[in-house]
């Protein structure tokens, strides 16, 4: 079997914050920003990596969910405690960096991990736990 991750949704609840996070900060490149109904979705990834993306999406787009869900999403959010992902990088320190200039919500800085990688943890600008993992 063939099965490749082509795309990974994180909320957002302001795409312009989230844009210059992803692109300015991390480097991304832009790959579709679509608007719709007042909300937007933005695609974005690595450039050496056309196949996978990441998806910035507004978390109320979803005409599934209730409006207590709608405000249990926005509380999580805040809190950090929503959305996750998974990076990793060859060179930490100068990433570390690089997000700590820009700003960004630190919540942990690089540190070697009992369970055998070297990471750091920062938040973006809609609370998701972005972690940073240094490859070795």
């Amino acid at each position: 079997m063939d099965i490749t991750i082509h795309a990974s949704f994180l909320p957002q609840n302001d795409p312009d914050a989230s844009l210059a996070f992803y692109r300015d900060t991390l480097g991304f490149e832009v790959r579709n920003d679509v608007g719709y109904g007042g909300m937007r979705w933005i695609t974005v990834g690595p450039a050496d990596q056309p196949g996978t993306s990441i998806v910035l999406n507004p978390p109320a787009a979803n005409p599934g969910i209730t409006d207590d869900e709608r405000r249990t999403i926005a509380e999580m959010m805040a809190k950090g405690s929503y959305a996750m992902l998974l990076l990793a990088t060859e060179d930490l320190d100068g990433t570390f960096e690089r997000l700590q200039a820009s700003g960004a919500e630190v919540v942990q800085e690089p540190t070697e991990q009992p369970y055998g990688v070297r990471d750091c943890a920062v938040r973006d600008p809609a609370g998701n736990l972005i972690r940073i993992q240094e490859l070795r």
